[in-house]
């Protein structure tokens, strides 16, 4: 059973946004030096030798593997780790930084839809309008011109960002429906599968990547570490702590911090379509998940 959120609870949370927020930046400078596949390998690869090494640590063990569940792994590593990292580096090629940490703010609004669908979760008037006006809010983020002739890479990019965030949401669908098995274990599980799709890609692509200077490999670090081994500590933490309604707080921060350090770090231009987009994202999270919302700040409540 869980508790009311506690001081620790609330900073993980905004901890997990910054660093979340912030990956699509590094991802940026990444690029700077590396290809796209090699981005995504070396993010998924190191993040499963960093998993692997903290379930080892944490004496968690791998579950039997039935046909079942090796299925189930198999499709979440690869549309939890391998399709979206490789999306959203091929997209962020051409898109900024902030475009792409705003797509994913779209995430739950795909899985509303496809939770009704594939579980038991109702979808009841209050969901389907809070997804309506979300997906308003992302068709003002593509901008209307996407798909017009001479739209070039630009507009590939957009909806690159936007296919990894439904690969996201058809991932958390599988992992909701998936045998139980502990969140640590599946992480690293589900980044190996990713590295090892991925590993045979790069090299048949781009090659064994080298050292091409501090910015770009450090930020591949970055990828590997934080974002994956790190953050899925905090998250499992947080989770087992406060709740997974509490845990869905950080899916307001992510866009922002990505506009913010995307403005701030890279520079990047901040088109007035990104303020109406998150806005309308973000309001459509906030009627969907409005129940849930006021229950959780009606526990809320300081800890004692």
């Amino acid at each position: 059973m869980t508790r009311s959120p506690t001081t620790a609870d609330w900073l993980s949370i905004l901890l997990l946004g910054l660093i979340w927020g912030g990956t699509f930046a590094v991802v940026r400078l990444a690029l700077d030096g590396y290809g796209p596949v090699t981005v995504a390998c070396a993010r998924t690869t190191l993040g499963a030798a960093a998993m692997l090494g903290l379930m080892r640590a944490m004496g968690r063990r791998v579950p039997r593997l039935t046909p079942r569940l090796a299925g189930y792994l198999v499709a979440i590593g690869a549309l939890s780790t391998a399709l979206p990292f490789l999306l959203l580096s091929w997209g962020q090629q051409y898109v900024p930084s902030a475009f792409a940490g705003i797509s994913m703010a779209a995430l739950p609004l795909f899985v509303l839809p496809l939770a009704a669908v594939f579980s038991d979760e109702p979808f009841h008037w209050r969901a389907a309008t809070g997804v309506g006006v979300g997906f308003a809010g992302a068709l003002v983020l593509i901008g209307p011109g996407v798909l017009a002739p001479g739209a070039g890479l630009s507009a590939w990019g957009q909806l690159a960002c936007l296919a990894a965030a439904l690969s996201y949401a058809v991932a958390s669908i599988l992992t909701r429906r998936c045998p139980p098995v502990d969140g640590v274990v599946l992480t690293a599980l589900s980044l190996t599968v990713g590295a090892m799709i991925l590993v045979p890609v790069m090299l048949a692509t781009e090659g064994v990547p080298g050292w091409t200077g501090a910015v770009p490999g450090v930020a591949l670090l970055f990828l590997g570490l934080l974002p994956t081994a790190l953050a899925a500590l905090i998250r499992v933490t947080v989770i087992r702590s406060a709740g997974s309604v509490f845990m869905t707080l950080v899916n307001y921060q992510v866009p922002v911090w990505s506009m913010a350090i995307g403005a701030l770090a890279l520079n990047e231009a901040l088109p007035w379509r990104f303020f109406v987009a998150l806005a309308l994202i973000l309001l459509g999270l906030g009627i969907g998940q409005g129940r849930n919302l006021r229950a959780l700040f009606a526990r809320a409540a300081p800890a004692k």
